[in-house]
């Protein structure tokens, strides 16, 4: 079987229409992954305001916002948030795919490729990502990436609703330093 090679760019204002309508499609479906969500997140408007906020945050520096996109059709999101700068050169990474799109090696691409942006193009030292214990294809997706598992956190975000316990994995530079 060939595997599907997602590519990511900057998210852009004119993603809000094809992001709305992906979202109101697999709002069931991330449910179980995602905070929840106001009305409004799921309709143009409010694609609208949030791509604006996060690229608001990209120009600070402080959060990587990208689409993934298959055969020119968005089909998700991979982001690097909380940068810091610093001693610490670090980042979170976060990252759906529709589920039209799942078990075709999107994520695993997409997030190959962010990598590369934040430790290439941004020089960091590490990446660092929290999956719900039971979300093995995501730790799959890390894991293939080279991220190693390094704990557990204890009502780590509030996901559907509650709090709940995260694996945490992290990913470091291959080309920083380690002296």
């Amino acid at each position: 079987m060939i595997r599907a090679m997602a590519r990511v760019r900057l998210i852009a204002v004119e993603d809000a229409a094809p992001l709305s309508e992906l979202l109101r499609v697999n709002r069931e479906f991330l449910a179980p992954w995602e905070p929840v969500r106001p009305e409004e997140y799921f309709t143009t408007d409010g694609q609208r305001r949030a791509i604006e906020e996060v690229l608001e945050h990209y120009e600070y520096g402080t959060l990587v916002p990208y689409v993934i996109v298959d055969q020119d059709q968005i089909v998700g999101r991979v982001t690097l948030s909380n940068v810091v700068r610093g001693a610490f050169q670090s980042c979170n990474l976060g990252y759906w795919v529709a589920s039209a799109h799942n078990g075709r090696g999107l994520a695993t691409s997409a997030v190959r490729d962010i990598m590369t942006v934040g430790f290439r193009a941004l020089g960091l030292h590490r990446i660092e990502a929290g999956t719900l214990l039971h979300n093995i294809p995501s730790q799959r997706v890390l894991e293939r990436n080279g991220f190693v598992r390094f704990g557990l956190a204890p009502h780590y975000l509030n996901i559907a609703g509650r709090w709940q316990d995260h694996a945490m994995y992290q990913a470091l530079n291959p080309e920083a330093s380690q002296g």
